[in-house]
């Protein structure tokens, strides 16, 4: 008997909370980065999620929680969905770099690249990435029909055939100084007009 489209859902969400399950695993069992006895920040949402979030670097809440996007940014974000009328339900969060190295060059460029690993598993419509550190970063994996993305905020750029990219400032340098907030703004709210024209499922 052939499979209806919610069973056939189901199966893909199972496997990608199995793909995520695999990836904490072996994240956390790395020593590639000198991260002592800390233990690596882990992307958190949902495993399918239309909007993928992608920061480079964890800040001392995030360590402390061992969470992506814990503390500040994280309320920041969840108040600018409310105000785009984004389901943080359709939101998934990573960092570019997972260990808390008390220098980003110390990560071992393999565990970054698996950046490209959570992108394959999560499938998202669209990434944000946050800042040049995080850009650079995604322009250099290899990833399969990727074009570079542009420094140009608030601009929706094709990335790969099936996935969009949106590049804003840095929400951790947006949160204290009023421009840099007003800048990191303008660019994220094309996310909720993107958000908005999302064909319903």
């Amino acid at each position: 008997m052939p499979a209806t489209d919610d069973e056939i859902r189901e199966k893909y969400l199972e496997r990608a909370i199995r793909e995520l399950n695999t990836l904490t695993r072996e994240l956390q069992a790395c020593s590639h980065c000198p991260r002592g006895q800390l233990m690596p920040v882990l992307g958190s949402g949902h495993p399918q999620a239309d909007v993928l979030l992608l920061k480079h670097a964890p800040m001392p809440p995030e360590i402390e929680e061992g969470v992506a996007f814990y503390g500040r940014a994280g309320a920041a974000l969840m108040k600018a969905f409310r105000r785009l009328a984004i389901d943080p339900l359709a939101v998934y969060g990573t960092l570019c770099v997972k260990c808390p190295v008390s220098d980003t060059s110390l990560a071992d460029p393999a565990c970054v690249a698996r950046i490209a690993e959570e992108l394959a598993i999560v499938q998202p419509k669209i990434v944000v990435i946050m800042g040049e550190d995080a850009l650079a970063v995604l322009n250099d994996l290899d990833l399969p029909l990727a074009r570079p993305v542009l420094e140009q905020p608030g601009e929706v750029q094709r990335l790969t055939p099936s996935i969009e990219a949106l590049y804003v400032p840095n929400i951790d340098q947006a949160l204290d100084e009023e421009s840099a907030k007003r800048a990191f703004w303008s660019a994220f709210r094309v996310l909720g007009e993107w958000y908005a024209d999302l064909p319903p499922y």
